[in-house]
This record gives C-alpha cells, structure tokens and sequence, in this order.
C-alpha cells in the first residue's frame, strides 16, 4: 500500500470513524506508537486539516475585549483557517456581510487596494441593490498579477451592489514629494479626492513591513527604504500599503512617505467608519498599531490575530 493511501485510511478511520489508536494498529498490523506518528505526519502533509469553530460567545468576547481595550466601534473576528487562502476568504465574508447589513442608499464608499480588500468584492453573496457610490481612494496601479487595484475592486462591488463608482485619474505612486504634490493640485484629481474624503465608510488593507510587501513588488518602494523605516525609525505596519505608523499608532514620517496619490491618514480618521482589513497571521504588530492609532473604527481579521493583539497590548 502507497504511504499516502495509508495515512489517508488511517485518519478516515481515527477522524471519521471515531477509531482509536489501538483498533487502527489491531487492523492494519502496525504498533500503536507508529499510528501515532502517521496521523500527525498526516496533517504535516495536508491530508488532514483541523479547523477549530469558534463559539461565537468566544468571539463576542474576543469583540468585546477589543472594544473595551481600543475603543474601536466593531471586530469583525473570522474562525481560524488551515491557509492564508482561506483565511483571507473568511475575513472578506464578514466584511462583505457587514457591507450587505449596513450599506444605504445614498452612501458612499471610499476603497483601498490589495489582496484582503479585493476578497471582498469577490466574496460571493446576495447583495441587494443599494444606490450608493464607491469610489477609489488611491489612484492606479499597473496589475502585475492578481487585479488588487482601487479601480477594479470599485467596479466589482459597485456592481455586485447595482451602485456606482468613480475612479480616481492618477497613478498612485509617484517619484518623488514634489511631482506627487502637482498632481495633488489637478483639479479632477482634488475634486475625486474630496469626495472619498466625504465617504460614510473606508475599506483599507493594513501591511506588516515586509521587504517582500505588494509596494516593493510594485516598485513603489525598495527594500532597503522599508527595512530603515522599521529599524531606525519603529515603523511596524502601514495603513492601505503608505500610511506608516510605529507600535504606539503614532504617525511616522519616512523617506515613503508622500509619494502616493490617495486619501493621507489624517483624511481617513475623519471618515466615520473606517474598516482595516488584515487577514495574514505575519500581522499581529500591524493591527495592534493600527488600533492604537485611533483611524481604524472596524478591524477584520482572525480570532488567532486578535487573541494575539490583546496579549500584545499587555505588554
């Protein structure tokens, strides 16, 4: 017998048919010791996932921990996946069922970019009609893989919900403070931008500093800037990929900082409700920074993360 098919019939019997260690090593003639170390090679290998299901008086005490702790409006807390994948998927349902709950007609939506704000116009639902608008707080980006732009994922949730959107006209990224300074001064590019500044909601992406993170992929930032904004100057995440902050939520300023055409933190803690969505495990310091920074009204993420976050916070 092939050794997958055996782990595969040793967990169906242990995990489906309630066998213990015993009767397995009894049918298939090996020792029980053994029987032990096959099923945890099983789930090494994938062929087994555990999943734990949070009682949801589990997560309402996790929400209200958070609430108590940061003073922030919501958490929206997602069972733990087996992959990123997956958890990301999870994160973007409750964000989407918010949406679906608390969305009005004639309500607009200010939208960000990346992997975890794109999964939830790609979360597959019942969306009712709703008039509202969704519009891009950051320009455009070159779609290098994925479609993860401000543009696309406005199109997508605008017509999922029978709205409108309306696309910021710039590139987001620009070479320097000064060039991105007359584009800041374009009349289309002001008035699209005064009106996110109005939005009734954010969807924005929270990012750890990574040397691999989406900006570097995209050539907006290099490794070495991000590596010197987290060692020397405490920068320990970022707010819809630019917006950088350190451990205490305070704003920091760095060699990135004003080069990006989009809605700055200052006009995003004006907006009422804004929602931070980080779904990565790798993000824990992001989101705790994040919610001491006072902009994040709704936090999206997994109950593994904010189990983290509030152990964190005691520190």
């Amino acid at each position: 017998m092939e050794e997958n098919d055996l782990l595969t019939e040793i967990s169906i019997a242990y995990y489906e048919h309630n066998l213990t260690q015993e009767e397995i090593a009894s049918r298939f003639n090996i020792s029980r010791i053994k029987v032990g170390r096959l099923l945890k090679k099983a789930r090494q290998e994938g062929i087994v996932e555990i999943t734990v299901k949070y009682h949801p008086v589990f997560t309402s005490q996790l929400e209200r921990r958070l609430i108590e702790q940061f003073g922030i409006k919501r958490a929206l807390i997602a069972v733990d996946e087996p992959n990123e994948q997956k958890q990301r998927k999870q994160v973007a349902s409750l964000v989407s069922n918010y949406l679906v709950s608390t969305l009005k007609d004639g309500m607009t939506v200010a939208v960000g970019q990346g992997r975890n704000v794109a999964a939830v116009g790609e979360h597959i639902g019942v969306y009712p009609d709703k008039n509202c608008k969704f519009i891009c707080g950051i320009g455009g980006v070159q779609r290098t893989g994925e479609p993860v732009d401000a543009d696309y994922i406005c199109r997508t949730l605008a017509n999922k919900f029978s709205g409108t959107n309306e696309t910021l006209y710039s590139p987001a990224y620009l070479e320097s403070k000064e060039i991105c300074d007359i584009f800041m001064r374009n009349g289309v590019i002001k008035e699209t931008l005064d009106r996110a500044r109005k939005a009734d909601i954010a969807l924005v992406g929270l990012g750890d500093m990574s040397e691999n993170s989406y900006m570097v992929q995209l050539g907006w930032f290099t490794p070495l800037e991000v590596t010197n904004a987290r060692i020397n100057q405490g920068v320990i995440g970022d707010i819809a990929g630019y917006g950088f902050f350190n451990i205490q939520g305070e704003i920091v300023e760095t060699t990135m900082s004003n080069r990006v055409i989009g809605l700055s933190l200052e006009d995003l803690k004006a907006i009422p409700c804004v929602i931070g969505i980080a779904a990565e495990n790798s993000k824990t310091m992001a989101i705790l920074g994040a919610l001491r920074s006072g902009i994040i009204d709704i936090i999206a993420t997994s109950a593994t993360n904010i189990n983290t976050v509030l152990n964190l916070a005691k520190l």
